[in-house]
């Protein structure tokens, strides 16, 4: 009896010693991607908890290279300072590994309009620069023949607060547009021309469509403001049935945010570039890509101190690039190409 007390209590130390908690934060838009990993993971590996606090981006990137966290999630790719800053805090190199493809979208409510409209680069600049100010303006109806645009005033919506979604979105605008990259440029949030600014939807979801209502539910917003403009992320409107627009891409072709042109984006990206996962996919020549794209990166220490913390990440990391990718495209997130998964294999595989 006393041989099977020993033996039980002995593999209950060694379970509990096992045991692994993986500490995330960082981008808000991938809150209910983690959500879900972390109940599939549990499954695969019931002794790793996946833990994620959505803290948006650049609060996630501070914890992280203060070493608050085990790994970020984030939109934005690190600069060459923030690496050698990060790389001397944490004591060695940091990887950063995409997870998945991700959108944003250019969204509308146009009195008397209920088709999807096409959008040109220089539309979109124009619009948000406060140069074009009227939805019947060439520049908009030329790309849109046979719809009858009003002569309604824009009405111009942006977020408020930081965010990943106005980082892809002025990233973009960046890429296309000379004025806009001299001007406001990109950023986390930027010093914008025009519009009316709001806060994202609960620090959850990235939305941009317009003030509050009182007790609104989320299918309310969109109407809140007739003939604005606004962006969100590709699959906050998939869920939500928000209209959303098809946008010119780097080949002059005009494309709908969809899995198939977001991986075309990313595979044209891998034949140009070594190590394409390493840059931004904004305005990337491709025939059918769409051009407002972009990897999310999780990033890790490429020397976790902690051992068994590494060997759990490091087996995450390669769930997440294989079955996990699975999942995302469930969620309405987009899958990596191939070529992509190849190279993130094998910058996963520089943990230890």
């Amino acid at each position: 009896m006393l041989k099977r007390i020993a033996f039980i209590s002995a593999f209950v130390c060694s379970a509990l010693l096992q045991a692994q908690v993986l500490n995330g934060v960082g981008s808000t838009s991938q809150y209910s991607l983690f959500s879900e990993w972390s109940k599939r993971y549990k499954k695969v590996s019931p002794a790793v908890k996946l833990h994620y606090t959505p803290t948006g981006s650049a609060r996630g990137v501070e914890e992280f290279l203060e070493g608050k966290a085990d790994f970020v999630a984030t939109h934005e790719m690190l600069t060459d300072t923030q690496l050698k800053s990060g790389s001397q805090k944490l004591g060695g190199d940091i990887l950063q590994v995409p997870m998945v493809l991700g959108a944003v979208v250019p969204i509308y409510t146009i009195d008397g309009v209920d088709v999807e409209l096409k959008f040109t680069g220089a539309a979109l600049a124009g619009i948000y620069l406060g140069k074009i100010t009227k939805w019947n303006d060439s520049e908009i109806a030329d790309a849109n023949p046979g719809v009858t645009l009003p002569n309604a005033t824009i009405k111009v919506v942006h977020r408020s607060d930081e965010s990943d979604t106005t980082y892809m979105w002025t990233e973009y605008l960046s890429a296309i547009s000379p004025e806009w990259k001299a001007g406001p440029g990109k950023g986390l949030n930027v010093k914008w021309p025009t519009g009316l600014g709001v806060k994202g939807d609960d620090g959850v979801e990235d939305l941009v469509v317009g003030p509050r209502l009182v007790n609104p539910r989320i299918d309310d917003l969109p109407a809140s403001i007739s003939n604005s403009i606004g962006y969100v992320q590709l699959h906050y409107a998939i869920e939500h049935n928000l209209p959303y627009g098809d946008v010119e891409n780097g080949s002059g072709e005009f494309t709908r945010a969809t899995g198939s042109s977001l991986m075309a984006e990313a595979t044209s990206a891998a034949r140009e570039t070594p190590n394409a996962f390493r840059q931004s996919l904004a305005g990337v020549p491709s025939p059918i890509g769409y051009p407002i794209s972009s990897f999310t990166w999780i990033l890790v220490p490429a020397d976790m101190r902690d051992k068994a913390k590494a060997k759990a990440m490091s087996d995450f990391l390669k769930w997440m690039l294989n079955d996990g990718q699975n999942d995302a495209a469930e969620l309405r997130y987009v899958r990596l190409p191939t070529a992509i998964v190849e190279n993130a294999a094998a910058e996963a595989a520089k943990l230890h």
